[in-house]
């Protein structure tokens, strides 16, 4: 892995490419996330799909921004596709810990008649 980062932005034209060192994992990582990757002269362009909307292209970056650092990328997200997920108002209730145990089958009577 190289020391430089590996930059993920919105361009001028409102589109989300990758600059910067990607090496096969990372390009992994980033199809994951739904980019997509199209050779070119000069290397690979990788960008987000068009038209999916600015919510779903934040979404999607921020989600590879945090793959990539979870795998040791240096990774410079621009801070426009920074997503805050909604704030949840109260947490779903914890379910309780069961064990679980074999049952008989509905067909066999629970117990054996006495001689």
């Amino acid at each position: 892995m190289s020391d430089a980062a590996i930059r993920i932005t919105r361009g001028l034209g409102g589109e989300v490419d990758v600059d910067g060192p990607v090496d096969a994992f990372a390009a992994s990582i980033l199809a994951r996330a739904g980019f997509d990757t199209y050779p070119m002269l000069r290397g690979v362009w990788i960008r987000l799909p068009f038209d999916r909307g600015r919510r779903w292209e934040s979404e999607h970056a921020t989600w590879a921004a945090e793959m990539l650092t979870a795998a040791r990328y240096t990774v410079d997200l621009d801070p426009d596709l920074r997503h805050a997920p909604a704030a949840a108002s109260t947490p779903p209730p914890r379910r309780a810990k069961t064990v679980m145990t074999a049952q008989s089958s509905s067909a066999e009577p629970t117990q054996r008649p006495r001689r």
